[in-house]
């Protein structure tokens, strides 16, 4: 069965044709690779159509720069694979990780998504392992969120679709970590998904970039993709992981906090939360790292 990738290209002239050539030489061959040059100003239009010119399974999008989700929104659009998956193009994969994880899905037809580990690659060569999982199957979407804590790894790019489940879901423009905002959605429409041990996908730290780098109101963003989901499917660990992220906005930019207080005492953090409230919370923690950064 056919797997479309999609990959969005911009200032990449680099490392693209290493991303391309882990895809190319997978073992698992029945691929449609989608070059999706977001207007970059490099010498990356130029490779893509050199790369596509060499296989005939690649296919290359030009477009005006229109941003990270726009470039995914357009690989989907035009993809055509029964599975669709996603890979940023400064990062790589191992070797038969797509014939590791195909076969998975062709064995168990009733998954429609299967997500697989993660090495960060950190400065000269150094690996990190970002994620592993201990392989299981879910067949309740507010467990699989809660559980295995898929809230901490929403990454569009360590996963496989079935692509029906992207039929009326794209990626939001204009919003930064867009992966939270989605991955919900098409965890809606999903009865079966499975985490593996199978397959690498090779993440290359970027230290300036946007999860590394985040400022207030991109921050915001990521509260804003996480409070209806905590009214809606929530444990302490979640709830305690929210309050972080609502402390930061408002230490980056002073907005009144929007956290909901509900009945999670679990941690010391948490029970200030009761005793304080969230305003007082947030002012507390403000304060505390103005004492820290003035000693630093």
């Amino acid at each position: 069965m056919k797997l479309s990738v999609v990959i969005p290209v911009f200032r990449v002239e680099n490392t693209l044709r290493r991303c391309v050539e882990s895809v190319l030489t997978q073992s698992y061959t029945d691929l449609q690779v989608i070059l999706v040059d977001d207007g970059s100003p490099d010498s990356c239009p130029i490779l893509c159509d050199r790369l596509a010119a060499s296989d005939a399974r690649i296919q290359v999008v030009h477009q005006e720069n229109r941003g990270l989700s726009d470039a995914r929104n357009s690989g989907i659009q035009i993809a055509d694979g029964e599975y669709i998956t996603f890979i940023d193009s400064d990062d790589y994969l191992s070797p038969d990780t797509y014939k590791l994880l195909m076969d998975t899905l062709l064995r168990n037809p009733v998954i429609d998504m299967i997500e697989y580990p993660v090495v960060e690659h950190e400065g000269k060569g150094t690996e990190t392992k970002l994620l592993t999982f201990t392989p299981e199957v879910f067949t309740d979407m507010h467990r699989y969120w809660l559980e295995a804590k898929a809230y901490t790894h929403t990454y569009a790019w360590n996963k496989i679709y079935r692509r029906r489940l992207f039929s009326t879901v794209r990626y939001p423009q204009g919003r930064v970590f867009e992966d939270v905002f989605t991955l919900p959605l098409i965890l809606a429409r999903c009865r079966t998904v499975a985490v593996t041990d199978q397959g690498l996908y090779h993440y290359t730290d970027n230290p300036m970039g946007i999860t590394s780098q985040a400022k207030g109101n991109e921050l915001r963003d990521l509260l804003e993709a996480h409070l209806p989901i905590i009214n809606k499917v929530c444990n302490a660990d979640y709830y305690a992981h929210v309050l972080n992220i609502q402390m930061d906005v408002y230490e980056l930019t002073g907005d009144p906090p929007l956290f909901p207080l509900m009945p999670y005492r679990e941690t010391f953090k948490l029970k200030l939360l009761h005793y304080l409230g969230i305003h007082r919370l947030c002012q507390l923690n403000k304060f505390i790292h103005k004492i820290y950064r003035h000693r630093s």
